[in-house]
């Protein structure tokens, strides 16, 4: 099963920014807080170091230590302190020699496969050694060789020649174990430092983007489910964590490591270093294509990530729909469609980082160790084998070893890099969405004398959804909206409240056009109660003061009280303190809407709207919020949609729609007395009433019969 991949399009050219401009972003977030960064990346260096050091105490050790047997020795006296006694003589190595002081008597101390021989006296030149028949070793260098008399030490002899080594050796171990030490303590220090940094970049992007959200217009939530805003939050913004923890982490420790490695193997030899570069140029090559061909398949995997969480969060929301209709396997087709797209890129992915990963590395490691073996067997074919000692050959493999090592962590980094990358992109550019600051801007109550002057609006600029709007409601006024789906009756609450703005016209409030005024500080006197009441999670109480420090417990109660909730909500075990799951589902609808009713009331708005509030209670609850609304609506501007016309009957001012434009307008009397439209809806619905049988629904109400 696959899907066609240009439902994502969309989606991924808007997360297909430029990788530079993005790198540029992530390190600007970076340097917010690149005192502990910089502090990481000292340590991280210093633990580099460190460990780095090792190979070269190593090949002292071996060099100057043990192989350092083979140098000439000279006689010395028997209490000097690196002096070897072997018989009746006594000798000291030709390294400890002061600058200046006599040598006499040259020896040699030589090894022949595995064992040594003292050879009393100087040799003229180095080469294959063997040991003869007749007593003593042959020396054979190309078409030289030489013959020595030599004789075969014992262990106890041969210990007296490494004796006066012991306290160099002892030392150079304990330095060894002591830079193995502070690497492991300054490693500790430097992932620390790092990861802390991650979290806390990763915590300023995640609040950087949950406030730039409350930014966006409402416009932008109508187009992109609310699954795949909380995928770019979560998913995306720990996707970036990983750039920072792990990504960046062994990028850095490579890097170091391999610019280390790197001086190192000059410092020993510069030509077999020159060979090794060849590393650096493949490696670039090496990430540049694989990123080139990664991208795409990441950002596909992300956006089916994120079509998977939109639709795990919109089955969990319309669960009882759902089961209800029986949709539960189309839903479960429908995800299986997703999910089964995001394993085939995630299977691409993975097939390509099979064949660039290991494979590659082991190509690159066997090419330099090729280089490494024909440059010291070229040296001993020709003769120049005591160039080279043991502890630069040593030191040239455990280098090279290592070298690879830092090389293997940036190729499996690769991947997490690609899909870091991506996830950026997306964050991005839901950051650089255009929104609006939000203000802390206080202003005095209004008096809430409300006027739309000829407004135009369309949610899509090709269809206007209201059509020259004109009316006023003044200050303690009620104005009912009434009319058809789609007659316009939310839109012109949607702009009042500015969740949109107007396409032409204005809107005043006290004389002043709201596009002059910061949204938040205007909504600060306007409250809204909605058909579908939104209940956070918390308590009763928290869901009517919203957590607002400057509503008391008594208002709450107060307001509870005003509206009739108390007496529905007296028989809860913890009264207004009763915990509110999300959406408020353990309530009643009725519970719910009175809460929404005294949420309202609480915060003491001038102008007051009521979204079809009593649509969904029962006629018991609605009686109680009719004798609520009496005293809720004092002194406040209110403004009602409602499809039950006896509530509002009382209403000062009463404004039919019918496709976006004002057809009729008046209260109560003055519209019966047209017998237009709203006569016959009137008409209709008493009738409705009256018979408690079904109605003829015409044209009026602006739907059919079933």
């Amino acid at each position: 099963m696959s899907l066609d991949n240009e439902q994502y399009d969309l989606e991924i050219d808007a997360a297909a920014g430029d990788k530079k401009t993005t790198v540029k972003r992530l390190l600007r977030y970076a340097m917010q807080v690149k005192m502990p960064l910089l502090f990481a990346l000292l340590m991280l260096t210093v633990a580099v170091a460190t460990d780095l050091a090792g190979p070269l105490v190593a090949k002292r050790l071996i060099d100057v230590h043990i192989t350092g047997i083979e140098k000439p020795w000279y006689q010395a006296p028997a209490d000097d302190r690196y002096a070897a006694t072997y018989k009746e003589g006594s000798y000291k190595r030709a390294d400890h020699f002061a600058a200046g002081e006599t040598r006499s008597g040259e020896i040699r101390v030589l090894q022949v496969g595995r064992d040594y021989y003292f050879v009393p006296g100087a040799v003229a030149f180095d080469g294959r050694r063997e040991a003869l028949d007749g007593g003593g070793i042959g020396i054979t260098r190309g078409t030289e060789s030489a013959r020595y008399e030599a004789d075969k030490l014992s262990k106890t002899e041969l210990y007296q020649f490494f004796k006066p080594e012991l306290g160099g050796l002892l030392r150079l171990c304990w330095y060894y174990f002591g830079l193995v030490v502070i690497s492991a303590l300054f490693a500790y220090g430097q992932r620390y430092f790092l990861q802390a940094s991650a979290n806390r970049v990763i915590r300023k992007m995640r609040n950087d983007v949950f406030e730039h959200i409350n930014r966006l217009p409402v416009r932008y939530f109508d187009n992109l489910p609310a699954g795949k805003i909380v995928s770019r939050i979560t998913n995306d913004t720990e996707a970036i964590r990983e750039l920072y923890v792990t990504v960046l982490a062994n990028f850095f420790t490579g890097g170091i490591n391999m610019i280390g490695i790197f001086a190192a193997l000059f410092l020993l030899d510069a030509r077999l270093a020159s060979i090794c570069l060849f590393i650096l140029p493949v490696l670039g090559v090496w990430i540049y294509l694989y990123g080139k061909v990664a991208k795409r398949y990441n950002r596909i995997i992300r956006s089916t990530l994120s079509e998977i969480n939109g639709r795990i969060n919109e089955t969990i929301q319309g669960m009882a729909i759902i089961r209800a209709f029986r949709k539960e396997k189309k839903m479960e087709a429908e995800f299986e469609q997703y999910n089964e797209e995001n394993y085939a890129y995630k299977r691409k992915l993975l097939s390509l980082n099979s064949w660039t990963g290991h494979n590659l590395v082991n190509v690159i490691r066997n090419i330099a160790y090729v280089a490494l073996i024909w440059y010291f067997g070229a040296g001993a074919i020709g003769g120049a084998q005591g160039a080279v000692t043991l502890g630069v050959l040593y030191a040239f493999v455990d280098y090279l070893n290592r070298l690879f090592q830092p090389i293997v962590n940036i190729v499996n980094q690769l991947p997490n890099l690609e899909s870091a990358l991506v996830s950026s992109e997306r964050v991005f550019v839901l950051l650089d969405e255009t929104g609006e600051s939000v203000s802390d801007e206080r202003m005095p109550r209004y008096k809430g004398n409300v006027a739309f002057e000829n407004v135009w609006f369309g949610y899509n600029p090709e269809e206007k959804v209201l059509k020259g709007i004109t009316f006023e409601a003044k200050q303690g006024q009620t104005v009912a909206l009434i009319g058809h789906t789609g007659s316009g009756k939310s839109s012109i609450i949607n702009l009042l409240f500015r969740f949109y703005d107007v396409d032409s016209g204005r809107i005043t409030i006290d004389g002043m056009n709201v596009n002059d005024m910061p949204r938040q500080t205007m909504r600060e006197h306007m409250g809204i109660v909605l058909q579908d009441p939104f209940l956070f999670t918390g308590t009763i109480a928290s869901n009517v003061s919203m957590d607002d420090p400057s509503i008391s417990r008594e208002r709450v109660e107060q307001a509870l009280a005003a509206v009739g909730a108390d007496r529905q909500l007296k028989h809860l075990r913890r009264g207004i303190d009763e915990r509110v799951i999300e959406k408020g589902g353990t309530l009643s609808a009725g519970q719910r809407q009175l809460i929404s009713f005294a949420r309202a009331l609480a915060f003491d708005p001038a102008i007051l709207i009521l979204d079809e509030a009593t649509s969904n209670i029962d006629t018991e609850t609605e009686a109680v919020i009719q004798d609520a609304l009496e005293v809720v609506k004092q002194g406040r501007t209110t403004f009602v949609i409602a499809h039950r016309l006896s509530t509002i009957r009382n209403a000062d001012l009463i404004l039919v729609l019918d496709r976006g434009v004002i057809e009729e307008r008046g209260n109560h009397d003055e519209l019966m007395q047209l017998k237009g439209k709203y006569y016959q809806m009137y008409q209709l619905q008493q009738g409705e009433k009256t018979d408690g049988g079904p109605a003829k629904v015409g044209p009026v109400l602006g739907v059919s019969p079933l």
